[in-house]
């Protein structure tokens, strides 16, 4: 796998150590980290974490949280 350019959050600390960073991973795929644990990699879809945001947007974490939890 190539090298990945990741983009910081505009919303991160000013030291930048509080965020999460966002890289593309192959033409459909997207790579999530914590800065504060920068070895530790997701990768998704990029339509899967776009239905992901925009549920948080229109129901909020709550929402989320709890469709889960009813799920287990």
């Amino acid at each position: 796998m190539p090298e990945l350019k990741w983009l910081k959050s505009s919303f991160s600390e000013a030291s930048g150590n509080a965020c999460v960073e966002v890289a593309v991973a192959g033409p459909e795929g997207i790579a999530l980290r914590e800065s504060e644990s920068p070895a530790v990699i997701v990768s998704t879809h990029r339509a899967a974490l776009g239905a992901l945001v925009r549920r948080v947007k229109t129901e909020g974490p709550r929402g989320l949280i709890l469709d889960i939890a009813k799920d287990m």
